[in-house]
């Protein structure tokens, strides 16, 4: 079917207009078929602004020629913005990502466009904003203008991610196929251990919420005798389809949503986005409702399993930068933590090797200077490391330091002992 809206992709973005602020949708949904577009331009465009949660694809806003032309204003910084973000025509707002929406809603970012990807219209005119409704939802319910790339490999997900072609300024039909990552292939002999540190503290009936990358998926590998588990998670990935699968993961626990799998967003392969389309039992949902603490109380035994950068001996967190270099952001974390620790029978859990690639240990005596502090030390629970578990709720600063130096690396010990020293001397 034709639409009175569908033009080419370069009378689309001829929409857009300096000093515009222009929303971009993220992760797998990223389109970036009109991006390139859009960069074409730049010679006749100043000063656009680009906000944005995650990205995927090759998307170059770094090159200096686009200085003048667009300034990326991240939610949450991801590989393709990295540089830009961290140079003068680029930066970051740090914000839960529960919060993002209200930027949109109560006009502190207001939208001049939103770019987006949806899968094309059924039969009643609803696109779906597929694999990425998150702050999506909120980014098309207050933009001005919608310039959608309508895209046949874009799943048709149930939730909150329907928008109808009467509200879409110009319609862009171009197929490709979208972005995937397998974390599954990440994994090491590291990774493996976390996983089966943070299986062990899963409780049948247990709620789950998991962060992005290998961790997350080896934990969901060690789940297979696991019984009623549920998912209300900010990010879907591969490894959940095995479990639905053999029924380990049913929903049957859950207080709200019961039977449902919630997500907000999914990051994966193919097999993921084939088996979400028009699968009724995933909810793809507004960010705000997901990642609502109030929300996540509610199903009992939630348990957020998430990352970190480094964590201090008395267990501030930094999760989004090495020192003054914004490297992603705070997104969903403590959206979790929090919902977590309110849950009945909740876990909140930051799991993580104990050491970087180049040997660093990650549990150190101080975060480094310009650090941001992601979870703070009132809000930590449990810390995990290939080399055991920690639960730092309700503990002095003391014990704190020595629970954490139980997990550290052997190599890096003795460092952290003397640094134990050091600071607590007076008491020691």
């Amino acid at each position: 079917m034709e639409y009175k809206k569908d033009v080419s992709v370069e009378d689309a973005v001829k929409i857009i207009k300096s000093g515009n602020r222009v929303f971009i949708h993220g992760s797998a949904a990223t389109p970036v078929y009109i991006l390139e577009a859009l960069q074409k331009r730049y010679e006749e465009l100043n000063n656009v602004e680009l906000v944005s949660i995650t990205t995927f694809g090759n998307i170059n806003f770094n090159n200096p020629i686009y200085k003048k032309s667009f300034f990326i204003n991240s939610l949450f910084v991801s590989e393709n913005t990295r540089a830009v973000v961290n140079s003068d025509h680029g930066d970051y707002v740090p914000i839960f990502l529960s919060e993002i929406p209200q930027l949109f809603k109560r006009n502190i970012l207001p939208l001049d466009v939103a770019i987006v990807q949806v899968s094309p219209p059924d039969r009643h005119g609803y696109c779906s904003l597929g694999t990425s409704v998150d702050i999506a939802r909120a980014a098309v319910d207050t933009a001005k203008h919608i310039i959608a790339q309508v895209n046949s490999r874009m799943p048709r997900t149930h939730g909150q991610g329907f928008i109808h072609v009467d509200k879409i300024n110009a319609l862009v039909w171009h197929d490709a196929e979208l972005p995937e990552i397998d974390y599954s292939s990440k994994s090491n002999d590291t990774v493996t251990q976390i996983g089966r540190n943070v299986a062990s503290l899963i409780e049948d009936g247990a709620t789950l919420q998991l962060g992005i990358g290998a961790i997350p998926d080896q934990v969901l590998r060690n789940l297979s005798t696991h019984k009623c588990l549920g998912i209300h998670t900010e990010m879907l990935s591969d490894g959940v389809i095995p479990l639905i699968e053999k029924g380990i993961i049913d929903n049957s626990r859950k207080k709200i949503n019961m039977g449902k799998t919630v997500t907000g967003f999914m990051a994966g392969t193919r097999r993921l986005y084939d088996f979400v389309d028009d699968n009724p039992a995933i909810r793809v949902m507004d960010i705000s409702y997901v990642n609502d603490t109030s929300i996540i109380r509610k199903n009992p035994r939630a348990t957020a399993i998430n990352s970190a950068i480094e964590i201090d001996l008395t267990g501030q967190v930094c999760a989004d930068s090495f020192g003054t270099y914004q490297y992603s952001g705070i997104g969903g974390q403590m959206d979790f933590i929090r919902g977590a620790s309110l849950s009945e029978g909740g876990k909140p859990i930051i799991a993580m090797p104990s050491i970087t690639s180049k040997g660093v240990s990650r549990i150190v005596p101080f975060l480094k200077e310009g650090a941001g502090v992601v979870t703070t030390r009132g809000h930590v629970h449990w810390v995990v490391t290939e080399f055991g578990m920690a639960d730092l709720f309700g503990k002095n600063l003391r014990q704190r330091a020595k629970e954490l130096i139980r997990i550290a690396h052997p190599d890096h010990k003795e460092f952290l002992e003397k640094a134990f020293r050091e600071r607590f001397k007076s008491l020691a």
